[in-house]
């Protein structure tokens, strides 16, 4: 039977979980709390042990606030040395930065923008091990986390900021992608939809659906956005995914916005 060991039962990967548990996996997961039947991340003999097991490891653990990566530095030595036949990494096309709008796939240099820890594990997560399938993930969206439920409970604004573009990604799109490359070669992956598009449009659209009325376009200032919202803005590229089509005979069951959240309402 093939066992995955998930460090961080996040969104993502609790998804993957239900999918390969439903194929016949043993999966064992890890979060800050030992709940859910998840292993604390702090209880070393226990991650050992899985790790120990596993025939497949995944990390979907992002470096913590201060820059540091706990993950590799508590178990990364561990990881390297474990006898598997395949290691993962979901990551962020936050690592490419600003593109101006610029289409970016997997050879364009990262680094460069906000998310400079980010960047930093995933190179560390490249050069971990020859089997390493780093998946760079945009904007993801899915049940209970999609634009239909922001705008259904009136937290989404419409932002007027002209040629701004973000790509986006369905969760279980993401999960086909990690079953695609158990048997597919090692590498970085752009994982995304094929059409980036502005924010104010998948916010429009999704209150269309919805039968509520269109949110009036604002400007960044009256938007009044956190920080963090903030930063989304200051970055523009549409993320190129034909790597993952070529060499892992991958194809997004939701192509688009559209698709993606018609199937949500459905």
């Amino acid at each position: 039977m093939p066992r995955m060991l998930i460090f961080g039962m996040g969104y993502c990967s609790s998804r993957l979980a239900q999918r390969l548990r439903a194929d016949g996996w043993e999966v064992i997961g890890t979060r800050r709390k030992a709940q859910d039947g998840a292993i604390a991340f702090d209880n070393e003999p226990a991650v050992l042990g899985a790790l120990e097991s596993a025939s497949h490891v995944l990390s979907s653990v992002p470096p913590a606030r201060d820059g540091s990566e706990p993950l590799l530095d508590r178990y990364g030595e561990a990881v390297r040395a474990a006898s598997l036949q395949w290691s993962g990494y979901l990551s962020s096309t936050g690592v490419y930065g600003d593109a101006d709008g610029a289409w970016v796939d997997e050879s364009a240099p990262i680094g460069s923008g906000r998310r400079k820890a980010r960047s930093e594990a995933d190179q560390r997560w490249q050069e971990l091990r020859d089997d390493m399938h780093v998946f760079r993930l945009p904007g993801i969206y899915g049940p209970g986390r999609s634009p239909l439920d922001r705008v259904r409970d009136g937290k989404s604004s419409r932002i007027d900021m002209p040629g701004q573009i973000f790509s986006r990604i369905h969760v279980d799109d993401i999960v086909a992608a990690v079953i695609a490359s158990f048997d597919g070669p090692a590498g970085v992956y752009n994982i995304s939809d094929d059409l980036p598009a502005p924010q104010h449009e998948i916010v429009a659209h999704a209150a269309r659906l919805l039968g509520i009325a269109v949110p009036p376009l604002q400007s960044l200032e009256e938007a009044n956005l956190s920080q963090a919202a903030l930063g989304f803005y200051e970055e523009n590229r549409r993320v190129a995914n034909g790597k993952a089509k070529r060499l892992l005979g991958w194809e997004p069951q939701y192509p688009d916005y559209k698709a993606g959240m018609q199937a949500l309402l459905d």
